[in-house]
């Protein structure tokens, strides 16, 4: 399986996030991509450096608004007497529907859902090529392979059309279906992130020709709280075409397959002629977040599960963080989808 990967996606290195009011690390480091790297070798993938294919597929799927946002708030940030280092909004609007903020402080919390998306001066064009790996690997499939991997980091699937959010910026599980979409008349996105993909699902809400899957963690108590609830369907046109199945907390191995085997149904039911995976690592049992309890050959089996629906296939990478296992993870899932023969 080829793989697409850009080390300009190294640069952004954010310092810091609030996690419950406190300053913590930040866990969406650059050394996962150097664990990720290796389990993707692993699993006898070959790296290809992707092209810079311009702002047309990330403006298919992100407004004009806040891409401009994206590129210029770092240095707008800067010039805020006692700014903090990183873009990090402190007010955020109870409703989005009225007159859009000059101030560079009230576009950051109209753009960013939250604390956990700092942007620093190297963030605008880390996110970029992220996002054409995805790009890449999705024009990889439409040539003709069967499936390819998007090494995305920074991940993307909590960034909606105009806002950043949970170490997200450009949704590069939205912009590879977006790219399929080409060639294919129906596109299915199935999310197996830890964390439900509430900004894929709104890119796509309203609309019948992108059906969006995502198991994950129970939000009730869970990021992203105001998402991933089962009761959400979609609305206008795509209504019945977002599909949420969300797990209570330490589910493992054995609940994890029974859900995506009802997932499947419902893909089955749509007959898409591509899939998107948003390949998230971390409901991996000894991950930091420690959501659910996946375990390494459970990887492996979710991986053989979902390549025995038989579609093109890009894989973009999503959550998955700091943990010994890692690399075994990746290497897990993608040797157990066909990654050595394909």
């Amino acid at each position: 399986m080829k793989a697409f990967y850009a080390e300009e996606q190294k640069r952004h290195d954010p310092k810091a996030f609030l996690s419950s009011g406190a300053a913590q690390p930040n866990p969406e480091k650059p050394e996962r991509v150097e664990r990720l790297l290796a389990g993707a070798k692993s699993a006898g993938c070959t790296i290809e450096q992707p092209r810079n294919h311009g702002l047309g597929p990330v403006s298919a799927v992100h407004t004009p608004e806040y891409l401009d946002f994206l590129e210029h708030i770092f240095e707008r940030w800067q010039r805020i007497e006692g700014a903090s280092a990183e873009v990090i909004p402190n007010i955020h609007p109870i409703v989005r529907n009225g007159s859009y903020p000059a101030s560079a402080v009230g576009q950051a919390g109209y753009h960013m859902a939250d604390t956990a998306c700092p942007i620093s001066g190297e963030t605008w064009q880390s996110a970029l090529w992220s996002a054409w790996s995805a790009v890449e690997a999705a024009e990889a499939v439409m040539a003709g392979a069967p499936a390819a991997y998007a090494l995305c980091r920074p991940p993307g699937h909590h960034a909606f059309a105009d806002v950043a959010g949970g170490f997200c910026f450009i949704n590069n599980s939205a912009v590879a279906a977006q790219v399929l979409r080409k060639q294919a008349a129906r596109v299915a996105i199935l999310d197996v992130d830890l964390h439900h993909g509430n900004g894929t699902q709104g890119i796509f809400y309203a609309r019948p020709d992108v059906f969006t899957v995502s198991l994950h963690a129970d939000p009730v108590r869970f990021y992203p709280f105001f998402w991933g609830h089962a009761d959400e369907r979609g609305q206008g046109p795509g209504l019945g075409y977002n599909f949420n199945l969300p797990l209570p907390r330490k589910s493992a191995d054995a609940a994890f397959l029974e859900a995506l085997g009802v997932a499947f149904q419902r893909i089955r039911a749509f007959s898409p002629d591509a899939l998107v995976v948003a390949l998230g690592l971390d409901a991996f049992e000894g991950d930091p977040f420690g959501g659910l309890s996946v375990t390494t050959p459970g990887f492996s089996r979710i991986g053989e599960a979902i390549g025995k629906l038989g579609l093109p296939s890009v894989v973009v990478q999503e959550g998955g963080y700091l943990c010994d296992a890692l690399s075994d993870n990746l290497t897990a899932f993608l040797t157990g989808f066909g990654g050595k023969v394909r």
